[in-house]
């Protein structure tokens, strides 16, 4: 309620324009009185926005450019407030009264805003610290994915090494088994070879004894098959039966007299084809028939010499020896008379 008490001495009073015809009105220097008492003017509100500075300034001190630290460990600041000039009781008792209240509310507001910014100061510091405990657990959470990286790697390392060892052993031992394969394959097949050679020596040497002279006669040739006998039946021979004794031969195989005798006949005889006659001692003549060639056609021979050569010439189906044996104009089985002359034909 507004006072009716007289101004005091000395003091001029002021029109105070009015908002319509001026405006907002600001008061300044020459417009304002000097305090007087205890009285002040009402201080400006704006705790909010210096309680959002404060609050900056504390979250700015929080992280330093040393590292990042807490706001507990900065030391306090003491932060001023501006006070703005104080307008006077110009007004009136009504004015006066009314500063002596908003001095009451603002005693309260600043009491209050100095809580606030103690407690908006006190956050920076709770924010710095949750940060930096962010920072290291999200650095300590990296420094485990990457230990973890390299312990994976490390071990798909060794994994890798591994195989590729168990698999030079693998390629190792398999050769080592082919080689060994191989190796017994060339022993077997020398093996089976020198046997083979073995067993063809021998039966040479066996022909070869048993056409050595016996006493003195020996076979007509060696490595033979008898294929045809004496007395076989056939439209192949002219006779109607076969009249001697063929030994089958390759073309080449040497021809030998049977006994020492002479040759009295040496040339083409027809379905004989070359032809040699050897007559021996005692009348007796044999014929070498299908002759491939003639080594000799006349003279002496002695039991074993060649006198010529197996062929196919004449009426053959393939190289063979033909013997007869005859005496007198007629023919006998060459098998019984060679074997009663002490050969194993």
């Amino acid at each position: 309620m507004a006072s009716n008490s007289p101004a005091p001495e000395g003091t001029e009073l002021q029109e105070v324009p009015t908002a319509g015809a001026w405006g907002e009105w600001n008061p300044t220097e020459d417009s304002a009185r000097p305090p007087r008492g205890k009285h002040r003017v009402v201080k400006q509100r704006g705790g909010l926005a210096r309680s959002s500075t404060v609050l900056g300034v504390g979250v700015i001190a929080a992280v330093g450019a040393g590292g990042i630290a807490t706001a507990q460990d900065r030391p306090q600041v003491a932060i001023s407030m501006p006070s703005l000039p104080d307008f006077g009781t110009g007004i009136g008792g009504g004015t006066q009264h009314a500063q002596d209240g908003h001095h009451a509310a603002d005693t309260g507001t600043s009491a209050g805003s100095t809580g606030v910014i103690a407690q908006q100061a006190a956050q920076p510091a709770d924010a710095g610290a949750t940060l930096v405990g962010r920072i290291l657990q999200q650095a300590e959470s990296q420094e485990t994915a990457a230990e973890a990286q390299v312990r994976a790697q490390a071990e798909r390392a060794a994994q890798e090494a591994a195989a590729a060892e168990a698999k030079a052993k693998r390629e190792a031992a398999q050769k080592e088994a082919d080689d060994a394969r191989v190796a017994a394959e060339k022993a077997a097949q020398e093996a089976k070879e020198a046997k083979e050679a073995q067993e063809a020596a021998d039966a040479r040497a066996e022909q070869e004894r048993a056409a050595a002279p016996a006493g003195s006669y020996s076979l007509p040739t060696s490595a033979y098959t008898l294929t045809s006998h004496y007395g076989d039946a056939g439209s192949m021979w002219s006779s109607g039966h076969h009249t001697g004794l063929d030994f089958a031969a390759p073309t080449g195989t040497p021809v030998k007299a049977v006994a020492a005798g002479k040759i009295t006949s040496a040339g083409w005889s027809g379905a004989y084809g070359y032809r040699i006659v050897l007559q021996l001692d005692d009348g007796t003549e044999i014929w070498y028939c299908h002759l491939s060639s003639m080594s000799v056609t006349s003279g002496s021979v002695g039991a074993g010499d060649t006198i010529g050569r197996v062929g196919a010439t004449g009426n053959v189906t393939g190289p063979h020896l033909h013997l007869e044996v005859r005496k007198g104009g007629s023919t006998s089985d060459p098998l019984t008379w060679l074997e009663s002359k002490g050969l194993n034909v």
